[in-house]
């Protein structure tokens, strides 16, 4: 049987993205959350509410990704927003017009 990359790899629990140039990567929360924070430390949140804010959103992004199974850079992105907004307005948008800076 050969190497099957859909929307888990076994019963490890890793789910596959899409990359923006087309190849696979295991999801990474820890991304999410650097991104999420590095948001809020641009928006002048303080670091503790920062810190607060990009546990939720990751948390969020990462229980809707395991729902979704393989879903693309964008996908990610666009969820992330939208979390981000429910927490914090200014990180949010600092998050969505830097997303090559975060």
């Amino acid at each position: 049987m050969g190497k099957n990359k859909s929307k888990t790899s076994g019963n490890s629990g890793k789910h596959v993205i899409v990359k923006r140039k087309g190849h696979f990567e295991e999801f990474s929360e820890m991304k999410v959350y650097g991104s999420c924070f590095a948001a809020c430390l641009s928006a002048h949140v303080e670091h503790t509410q920062a810190e607060k804010i990009a546990a939720k959103v990751s948390r969020a992004v990462k229980t809707w990704a395991k729902k979704q199974g393989r879903v693309s850079t964008d996908d990610i992105f666009i969820k992330t927003a939208e979390e981000m907004r429910k927490l914090h307005e200014d990180a949010a948008f600092m998050y969505a017009t830097h997303r090559d800076l975060c």
